[in-house]
């Protein structure tokens, strides 16, 4: 599990039915499509994700696109908001969304990918690619592993996780986890649509994808 600098204190605590209208956030944060992969980042409308997605106002203060349906829960962090995970029904794919206590995305992976840090059974990584762009600051890693922890056996695992600076100047991860088997174009949709709504806690983002504190 990828929770590195969020220092994981804890387990689940057990999932609930994800709902709209829970809040760290309101619109889409301003930020760049990634240069780092030949699949077409999702273009939502102004005014709602794509279809088989819901706007969900997170208790920990975020707001993010995730699929319809999915359940959340959260373990405990020694740093910034909890670790909050999205599953699907059948638990074979996840998105993870936590705060980052490195003080750069590129700090944060050098950190994890060091010998300092354990990883899943079965790490092996694939590309680590830095997406600095303009104003937008961030680096994603694509690694399979054997194993999850707290996850159903699938095979072999994939996952994109990615670390940026959000509008409010923090750092965030967002990680997209799922069965390799089955191809890793679903995995990088998860991201980059939960990407494309995500907005921190504290902020006020519109459609446009313009931020304000409120």
């Amino acid at each position: 599990m990828s929770l590195v600098l969020a220092l994981v204190v804890g387990k689940d605590d057990g999932d609930d039915r994800s709902q709209k209208g829970q809040g760290h956030t309101s619109a889409p944060v301003t930020r760049r499509p990634s240069p780092a992969t030949s699949s077409p980042t999702p273009s939502p409308s102004p005014s709602a994700p794509p279809a088989g997605y819901e706007l969900h106002d997170d208790r920990e203060g975020f707001r993010v696109a995730v699929p319809e349906g999915w359940t959340r829960a959260t373990v405990p962090s020694e740093y910034g908001m909890a670790v909050v995970n999205f599953r699907s029904p059948d638990r074979e794919r996840r998105l993870q969304v936590y705060e980052v206590s490195e003080a750069n995305p590129e700090a944060s992976f050098d950190l994890y990918l060091s010998d300092q840090t354990a990883k899943p059974r079965g790490f092996k990584e694939l590309a680590l690619t830095k997406l600095d762009d303009g104003d937008f600051t961030g680096s994603r890693l694509e690694y399979l592993a054997d194993t999850i922890r707290n996850e159903p056996e699938v095979g072999t695992w994939h996952v994109y996780d990615e670390r940026f600076v959000a509008v409010d100047g923090k750092i965030y991860a967002l990680a997209a986890y799922g069965p390799d088997a089955d191809g890793r174009k679903d995995e990088l949709d998860l991201l980059t649509t939960a990407l494309a709504w995500f907005c921190p806690p504290g902020m006020n983002c519109d459609p446009s994808g313009n931020a304000a504190l409120d």
